[in-house]
């Protein structure tokens, strides 16, 4: 299987609003080969608990104001970990820490990576690694 057109239309329209609210570490996974139920995980990070939810909000404001209902939603009120859900599109939006501990890439790792348009930015762990090396 392949990532569909309407499944990179909302990654679209999710990779702005998540950038304009000033998430990190956008990655998309087309899952869509070991997963019949999505196309798409987009993965963010926030880096307090307010701009997790602020993100995951702006996300999903964004997505609706396009047409875009979403199917479920997870995590809001804790603002750790929110996941929602718009069927070929499942955004996860992460506090540093949980994206961490999770690792979904890592656990996605066989799932190719779909270029966002935004440039990764370089984390405070990954600089301290590049110093180190």
């Amino acid at each position: 299987m392949t990532t569909s057109p309407h499944a990179l239309e909302l990654l679209a329209i999710a990779v702005a609003a998540a950038d304009s609210k000033g998430g990190e570490d956008l990655v998309a996974l087309d899952v869509s080969n070991p997963l019949p139920l999505a196309d798409i995980f987009f993965i963010v990070t926030g880096r307090s608990e307010r701009n997790v939810v602020a993100i995951a909000g702006e996300i999903e404001d964004k997505l609706i104001e396009a047409g875009h209902k979403p199917l479920r939603r997870e995590g809001r009120a804790a603002g750790r970990w929110v996941l929602v859900d718009f069927g070929d599109l499942v955004v996860h939006v992460f506090h540093e820490e949980e994206r961490q501990y999770y690792s979904l890439e890592r656990l996605w790792k066989d799932c190719p990576v779909i270029p966002t348009g935004i440039p990764s930015k370089l984390t405070v762990q990954d600089a301290a690694e590049e110093v180190v090396e």
